[in-house]
């Protein structure tokens, strides 16, 4: 199926000005995307919808949601789609980070990162599915992690790697339900990069540190992996499904 014109492409977490979601919706936006950005801070997610349609002149709409939360997650989308064209692709990015010590992790720290990084990409992919199958076509990008394939060793540590390890295999087994409903699934697994799920604005002394193992000799940037999503969620990768993308510089050789 031909993608449309009017096409919109939701993603969650991306109202921060320095994360990776919000670098991803300015560069959909550039391609004419319209936007639906989802994010737990429902004043940041307007203001970056405000701003993307005022600079790139496409519908946007920002939204409150806690991905964690059945409710949340269908009131939000009930207001995106009535606002913006249909939804073709989803981007989940919202996720939290865990750099607590397996031994010091507490089970409510525990649950939280998985509400919010496994379950959260559960109940925003399957609420969208809805319309992709009904309309027989359908992108979904999940972000999982170099942490998850490594055993941590970046930042985060067993909590966040776990989860970020279940987003690769929820990607696999849902790509092989979706794919004859003309819906590709794929996972982004990025190495180090440069925003504040890192614990801050990274000093250009960490940045070092962290380059010496990375043969590109440097950490990522927003747009580094935002140009990857784009080209997963557009028209040319419609025989990509059930692949996880490694895009971390050559810190991690699979």
């Amino acid at each position: 199926m031909s993608f449309p014109t009017e096409r919109t492409a939701v993603l969650t977490g991306a109202a921060s000005a320095r994360g990776i979601g919000r670098a991803t919706a300015d560069r959909l936006a550039g391609d004419g995307w319209s936007i639906a950005i989802l994010d737990i801070d429902g004043t940041a997610a307007e203001e970056a919808a405000a701003d993307i349609a005022q600079r790139h002149g496409v519908r946007t709409v920002g939204v409150a949601a806690d991905v964690s939360d059945e409710a949340s997650v269908d009131a939000a989308l009930t207001t995106v789609e009535g606002s913006v064209p249909p939804i073709v692709a989803l981007v989940n990015l919202a996720g939290i980070s865990s750099p607590t010590a397996f031994m010091q992790e507490t089970k409510e720290a525990w649950d939280r990162v998985f509400a919010v990084n496994m379950t959260g990409t559960f109940l925003v992919t399957q609420r969208v599915l809805h319309g992709m199958i009904e309309r027989g076509l359908g992108r979904v990008v999940s972000i999982s992690s170099i942490s998850a394939q490594r055993g941590g060793g970046t930042y985060s540590k067993v909590a966040y790697s776990a989860s970020k390890a279940g987003i690769i295999g929820f990607t696999r087994a849902l790509a092989r339900e979706m794919g004859e409903h003309g819906i590709t699934v794929n996972a982004v697994a990025p190495g180090p990069v440069d925003t504040d799920i890192m614990g801050g604005t990274l000093t250009e002394e960490r940045k070092e540190d962290m380059s010496r193992d990375i043969l590109v000799g440097r950490v990522g940037t927003v747009e580094d992996i935002a140009a990857l999503i784009c080209f997963l969620v557009g028209p040319d990768a419609g025989y990509i499904t059930a692949a996880t993308y490694d895009i971390n510089g050559g810190l991690q050789v699979s």
